[in-house]
């Protein structure tokens, strides 16, 4: 590994040199705009952070519990769960719409079918077409969440590409926020109102890519994978460099994904499920990709981010505004950490804000776990107050690595040839974590309370040791030269030396606007 380490910062010495240092997102007419392009991307992370918070919020919102009957138990798990059972449903062909028509096809078909479960969810009178509307919602968020942070990362800047697909995931709390605090407010229309307005506010995010993604840029990595280099290079050069195309910074971001997707070309293992498991390379890659994924659901965060209101009732605090106001505060408070990680990761680098991360979280949900029992047996209320304070502290940890980092760190690990099938079994497990999650959660809640906690404080104390062990740095690198951290030296000077030094140019016109 260490061999391979060393030829991929060979490779970034030379493009650190490349790119211009004073190139930033704010000056210039086409960074202004390409950044413009990123944030309607990373606005689908919006949607999902969205959901979660409404379904919390809606557990602490009288006229919402009325309307559907108090759902509890088995059937409130699957109310939380039906989105992600929607998700699983999209997997088998989201990889195939992203690879196939393309990032922003993908994310225009996503947000097409999103919106129509939202207007299903927001008019729904009854509990079965709520369910429904839910399916729909994540059926449609599989085919954006699979292409909207490749696309984000193929066509960023490559002095930004880091901070900025960190920055997709911590969007999530963006959605939260606006769902939080709306719900916060509407709690006072005593009808149904109350929840049918928040449930309407989910589609903003969806209407946004619907009337704008098609005419963002196509990821370069993509039209090259069709043959399009001419409109691949012309993207390029427009955003990173002012439209001129012999920019060396160009050049050699075009290089290096030509030489790239040839040598997957010419290596058929490269191609297909199977080639997900098929070197040792990408063994490793789905072992951290998977686990991180996993991870990132089953960590305690779950219990917060669902059954917050449980939690609460558990603590002696069942006021259901005095709930729906520290929801909408967290995440305030989550969306400022997981913001400030994202643009210190090329600073810090990914192993130290995963190792702080799990530390932390290790310890706080500890200290979470004692004062709650020390709330159930003795009636503390310092205890009980200890535990709000702990959740904020756990979260900050949390957010510090596995709010920005599992979706740009699973995208840069993955190379073109499988990074939308690779990045798909991320969602997929990511999925199967949130449904075992949402059912069993409320029941093991509902029997055994606090005791539930300590399964959590021994997973996380596995996960420590786990990511100290197995988590590889991949700071400063583009996504082509991290393929010598996991390939080896090999497969990194097999790409240099087959580099091509020409670029084709097609004979038909080309529509600049299209793949600008």
């Amino acid at each position: 590994m260490a061999g391979g380490a060393a030829i991929g910062m060979g490779g970034n010495a030379h493009f650190q040199e490349l790119a211009d240092p004073k190139r930033k997102w704010y000056k210039g007419y086409r960074m202004i705009m390409l950044h413009v392009w990123i944030l309607l991307l990373i606005i689908t992370s919006s949607t999902n952070g969205f959901d979660n918070s409404l379904m919390n919020s809606f557990q602490s919102l009288s006229q919402w519990k009325d309307y559907f009957n108090h759902p509890e138990g088995g059937k409130l798990g699957i109310l939380n769960a039906i989105q992600n059972i929607g998700s699983l449903s999209g997997y088998p062909f989201a990889p195939y719409i992203s690879d196939g028509l393309g990032r922003r096809r993908s994310i225009w078909i996503g947000a097409t079918i999103m919106l129509i479960g939202v207007g299903v969810q927001a008019g729904a009178h009854n509990l079965g077409m709520f369910i429904g509307a839910r399916f729909c919602i994540g059926f449609g968020l599989t085919f954006a969440a699979n292409a909207a942070p490749m696309l984000v990362t193929e066509i960023a800047y490559p002095l930004n590409r880091s901070q900025v697909t960190s920055l997709y995931n911590s969007l999530w709390y963006s959605g939260n926020i606006v769902a939080s605090w709306t719900t916060f407010g509407t709690q006072h229309i005593a009808n149904e109102w109350s929840w049918r307005i928040p449930s309407l506010l989910q589609g903003l995010p969806s209407m946004f890519q619907f009337a704008f993604v098609l005419f963002a840029p196509e990821s370069p990595r993509w039209l090259m994978s069709k043959g399009r280099d001419a409109e691949a290079l012309k993207t390029l050069a427009y955003y990173h460099a002012d439209s001129d195309e012999q920019d060396p910074l160009v050049q050699y971001e075009f290089q290096e994904i030509k030489a790239a997707l040839e040598l997957d070309r010419r290596e058929s293992k490269n191609v297909g499920w199977k080639s997900l498991f098929a070197t040792k390379g990408n063994r490793k890659r789905m072992m951290l990709i998977i686990a991180i994924a996993w991870f990132s659901q089953w960590s305690g965060n779950g219990l917060v981010s669902f059954y917050l209101n449980q939690v609460f009732d558990n603590i002696g605090i069942t006021s259901p505004t005095i709930q729906l106001l520290i929801n909408a505060i967290l995440a305030i408070w989550n969306l400022f950490w997981a913001v400030l990680a994202s643009i210190l990761v090329e600073r810090t680098g990914r192993r130290l804000l995963f190792n702080m991360s799990t530390v932390g979280m290790v310890i706080f949900f500890t200290m979470q776990t004692v004062c709650s029992a020390r709330f159930a047996i003795a009636g503390s209320t310092a205890a009980a107050h200890a535990v709000i304070a702990f959740i904020f502290l756990f979260y900050a940890a949390f957010d510090i690595a596995f709010t920005p980092l599992i979706v740009s760190y699973t995208v840069e690990i993955l190379p073109y040839s499988i990074r939308a099938k690779g990045f798909n079994v991320f969602n997929f497990t990511v999925s199967l974590a949130l449904i075992f999650n949402q059912y069993v959660n409320p029941i093991a809640l509902q029997h055994i309370a606090w005791k539930y906690y300590i399964v959590y404080v021994c997973w996380l104390l596995f996960e420590m040791v786990f990511l100290y062990v197995f988590v590889v740095e991949t700071k400063g690198l583009t996504l082509e030269e991290t393929a010598a951290l996991f390939d080896g030296e090999d497969q990194v000077l097999r790409n240099v030396t087959a580099a091509p030094h020409d670029v084709h140019h097609d004979d038909k016109d080309y529509d600049e606007k299209a793949a600008a």
